[in-house]
C-alpha cells in the first residue's frame, strides 16, 4: 500500500469513547508510561522490558508525531478516574517492513486495563478516525506469532490475517519474537461491516 502524502490535521485530535479519552500526551504520563513498559507481563511479546530513558523517549515522539500531524499514538486515560493507562492509534512504522509504507494501529494498555474490552473500544475509535477523518485507504497491525491476545483484538476489529508471515527486521535471526503475522483492514470492508452493526 502506498501511503502517498500522509494526512495531516491543523491540531492534535482527541477522541472520546465511553469509557476513554485518546488525547495528546503530557508530562504527567511519563511515569504511569515507565511502569507499563517496565511491566514483564506488558511486554511479553517485546524484546525487553525498557528503562525509564527509552520509555520517555517513546513517549516523546508520540507526543512529537501528534503535535506535526494531529494523529498518532494518542495516550489513553479513563474518563472516569482521568488515570492514564497506555496508549492505543495510528502510526506510521519507520522499519524496513516488507509491506511498507502502511498505517498500522497499534496498542499497549496497563496489565490492569486488560480483558475488560478497553484495546477494541480505543482502537475501533482509532479506525473510525483512520477511515472516515484522515481518509486512509487500509490500516494494516502485526505482532508476533506468540502474541495471541492482540491477534484477538484484531480479529474482533474485523482485521483479517494475511498469508504475510514476516521476519521484522529489527530483531535478530533466530530471536523467538522474529517471526510476525500480519492483519488488514481496508476502508470498505470497515464500510460494509459499520453498515451491519
Amino acid at each position: 500500500m502506498n501511503t502517498g502524502a500522509l494526512p495531516q490535521l491543523p491540531s492534535p485530535l482527541e477522541i472520546d469513547t465511553p469509557r476513554l479519552r485518546m488525547r495528546q500526551w503530557r508530562a504527567a504520563d511519563r511515569a504511569p508510561f515507565a511502569a507499563l513498559n517496565a511491566d514483564p507481563r506488558v511486554m511479553e511479546h517485546f524484546p525487553s522490558t525498557l528503562d525509564r530513558a527509552a520509555s520517555d523517549a517513546i513517549a516523546e515522539r508520540c507526543e512529537t508525531l501528534i503535535a506535526e500531524r494531529g494523529w498518532g499514538f494518542w495516550a489513553v486515560e479513563r474518563r472516569d478516574s482521568g488515570d492514564f493507562i497506555g496508549f492505543v492509534g495510528l502510526n506510521v512504522p519507520t522499519a524496513a517492513l516488507p509491506f511498507a509504507p502502511c498505517v498500522e494501529i497499534g496498542w499497549r494498555l496497563v496489565h490492569a486495563a486488560w480483558g475488560q474490552g478497553l484495546a477494541s473500544e480505543a482502537a475501533r475509535a482509532a479506525l473510525t478516525t483512520g477511515f472516515e477523518t484522515l481518509g486512509l485507504a487500509e490500516i494494516v497491525s502485526f505482532t508476533a506469532l506468540s502474541n495471541r491476545r492482540s491477534q484477538a483484538v484484531m480479529e474482533r476489529l474485523g482485521m483479517r490475517r494475511t498469508s504475510e508471515d514476516f521476519d521484522h527486521p529489527v530483531l535478530p535471526e533466530e530471536h523467538p519474537l522474529r517471526r510476525h503475522c500480519l492483519y488488514r483492514l481496508n476502508a470498505d470492508a470497515w464500510r460494509a461491516a459499520t453498515l451491519r452493526e
